[in-house]
This record gives structure tokens, sequence and C-alpha cells, in this order.
């Protein structure tokens, strides 16, 4: 890092080039055309009415669902809960058994 020498302030090393002439001089209105050379997008222009193409095929209409067996679903989600509750426990049956193993081999 450097430091400033002579009379200028900790600032001045972060501002841009040209800021003290811009400073002194009086504020105009914007140009059309900046600096970079980018007069931003051009205007949008809205498009004419009727601009969409015309439609000549219609789709057909959606069919119906065929009904569903609420019981039949409830039932075949309670034989799921069941299987994964019946893995859950024989999983914390063997963690639990492996560490009384455990437990047991630093005991004795």
């Amino acid at each position: 890092m450097t430091t400033p020498s002579g009379g200028s302030t900790p600032d001045d090393y972060w501002r841009r080039p040209g800021a003290d002439a811009a400073a002194n001089e009086p504020s105009t209105a914007p140009t059309a055309t900046p600096a970079s050379g980018y007069a931003g997008p051009p205007p949008s222009v809205p498009p004419p009415p009727g601009w969409r193409p015309p439609v000549h095929l219609q789709p057909a209409p959606p069919r119906r669902l065929p009904p569903q067996d609420m019981a039949g679903l409830d039932a075949a989600e309670q034989r799921s809960q069941r299987v994964t509750y019946g893995f859950g426990a024989a999983a914390g049956a063997v963690l639990v058994f492996l560490v009384c193993l455990l437990c047991s081999r630093i005991i004795f």
C-alpha cells in the first residue's frame, strides 16, 4: 500500500482521476451519448394489434381421470408405514446390541 505524499488526503487515492476538475465545473444536463459511446437500448415499439398468427386447430379438451380408490390408497400407505417402522426397529435393535457389545468390551 502506498501512502499519500504532499498535501493530499487519504481519500484522494480512491477518487477517480480528474474528480477535482469535474467537481469545480458546473453540472450540465446528461447528454444522449455518454463518454463510453453506449447510448442505451433502442426504444421499444408495441406490436400492432392482431400480430399473433391465426389458430386453426383447437386442442382436445382434457380427459377425465379415473376415480381414485381412497380406501385402497390408505391401506397401501399403512402397509408401507409398517414396513418402514419394522426396518427402523430392526436397525435400532442392531445398534443397541452393538453399543452394548462395545461397552462390555471396554468394561471387561
